[in-house]
């Protein structure tokens, strides 16, 4: 695995498609803030947790000028039948081979219940306008853990926003 990612580092631009199979390219999205969100697998209770706290706040986040993209591992059909289950607005982002989480440094040794095991690491990178990573939530470089079903009110306090 390769380190994870800094805040005031340049966060990697990467081309994907979304789970209706439009492109996506971050650097797209320079001059506006974006919440790259890493959950760990489509149709799982914390993950689902995660993507409705955005769903919820999703209109608020979009008054602040939030971007928001969520990224797993996973097919189209997945991510497809994940956002519809869940009624969310916003793209899912296609890393199949892991090759995003790879440069962003989120693909690696995990542990559950004592079992260690390669994996996604929950993590959202606050990318500013100039694409330089300005935040991290979760991971070993985050200002705290990923907390699923808060997750929005994490963005903000980091981001220094008022929900």
């Amino acid at each position: 695995m390769r380190h994870m990612l800094k805040i005031g580092q340049q966060a990697p631009n990467f081309e994907t498609t979304t789970e209706s199979g439009e492109r996506f390219r971050l650097s797209d999205l320079r001059g506006k803030k974006v919440a790259l969100v890493w959950y760990v697998k489509d149709n799982t209770s914390g993950c689902q947790a995660q993507v409705c706290s955005l769903r919820d706040n999703y209109d608020w986040l979009r008054a602040q000028d939030v971007e928001v993209f969520a990224i797993a591992p996973g097919s189209q059909k997945t991510h497809r039948s994940f956002k519809e289950k869940n009624n969310l607005q916003f793209p899912l982002l296609m890393d199949e081979k892991n090759k995003i989480a790879e440069k962003y440094g989120v693909w690696g040794e995990k542990q559950m219940y004592g079992k260690k095991y390669i994996g996604t690491i929950r993590t959202s990178f606050l990318i500013d306008e100039e694409g330089i990573v300005a935040s991290i939530i979760g991971g070993p470089e985050g200002v705290e853990r990923v907390k699923t079903k808060n997750h929005t009110e994490q963005i903000a306090r980091v981001w220094g926003l008022k929900l």
